[in-house]
């Protein structure tokens, strides 16, 4: 039985720079359309109850005065130069935006910035400075196209799942851009080189293997959070995605040669702890480009 997914993406086109204001309740904010033509602006919208995502499009040049809502820890990325910008109430910021100006933020608010004890007092130095670093592109396309996918498919993750990846992302790029900045920066990178190795051994000595992620940071010799900056430096995932990638090429070897022995694509799934059989099919096509159960259609022929 399929069920109504609760995030909800809301879209707003507008005509003028007062209406663009208004779709993005909480902001302290002035703007002023600062070149000639027809104004016309969109925000995309997700509420994730504490956390939200907006992605703002304006194609004229605009002054904008504003700081972010109070309270709340906003990262906001500039997509015309892929910096990250850090705001706070405190952050007024006065600048003038390009034509054709795309922005994506996240935006934790102040319920929960402290309930997960971010320490906004360690970022001084930090609000409103460029912070460049090689993941920026990456993460504004994937989160445009998270949007983007949750606004067209039933199939969606949860708000809890979603809101922890944003907050494991956002805080790993602020990292990253910070490495760029610290002397300490190639002592770091011989640590997540030795960390990588951990794994890599690990993995090829039992390549049947599951780990959730704390198991899987014991085998690293690290911290949850030392792991996840690791994984997200060097192979541009996640280790739970790179966990999950692991566990559908264990179920396709399964599926290969499993036709003879009479198993099924659900006994499969579970076997590997997919306990969701529609999205282990969806993942599974995306990943191999057929479905489970042309794999072990195929193995029987």
């Amino acid at each position: 039985m399929t069920t109504c997914n609760p995030l909800q993406v809301q879209a707003f086109n507008t005509a003028d720079v007062a209406e663009q204001i208004r779709a993005t309740p909480g902001w302290v904010q002035h703007y002023q359309q600062m070149s000639p033509g027809h104004f016309a602006g969109r925000i995309r919208y997700l509420d994730l109850e504490g956390v939200e995502v907006y992605e703002e499009q304006m194609n004229t040049r605009v002054e904008q005065n504003f700081s972010a809502p109070s309270g709340s820890l906003a990262f906001c990325f500039d997509r015309s130069d892929n910096a990250l910008y850090l705001l706070n109430e405190e952050s007024r910021n006065i600048w003038i935006t390009p034509e054709n100006y795309q922005e994506i933020a996240v935006v934790f608010g102040p319920e929960f910035v402290r309930r997960n004890g971010l320490d906004v007092a360690r970022l001084e130095g930090l609000f409103m400075a460029p912070l460049n670093g090689a993941q920026n592109a990456l993460f504004s396309r994937w989160l445009s196209s998270t949007l983007t996918k949750l606004s067209q498919t039933l199939d969606q993750p949860s708000k809890e799942a979603l809101t922890q990846q944003l907050l494991e992302d956002c805080l790993f790029i602020l990292d990253n851009a910070r490495v760029c900045l610290d002397s300490g920066g190639l002592q770091r990178r011989a640590e997540e080189r030795q960390t990588m190795k951990r794994v890599g051994e690990w993995a090829a000595d039992s390549p049947e293997e599951t780990l959730n992620l704390l198991e899987l940071a014991q085998v690293a010799g690290v911290s949850l959070r030392q792991l996840q900056q690791t994984f997200k430096a060097y192979t541009g995932m996640s280790p739970t995605q790179w966990l999950r990638l692991r566990r559908l090429n264990s179920a396709r070897r399964e599926l290969l040669k499993g036709a003879a022995s009479g198993t099924t694509v659900a006994e499969v799934a579970m076997n590997w702890s997919f306990w969701h059989l529609g999205r282990f099919s969806n993942s599974y096509r995306a990943l191999f480009n057929e479905l489970p159960s042309e794999t072990l259609k195929r193995t029987s022929r």
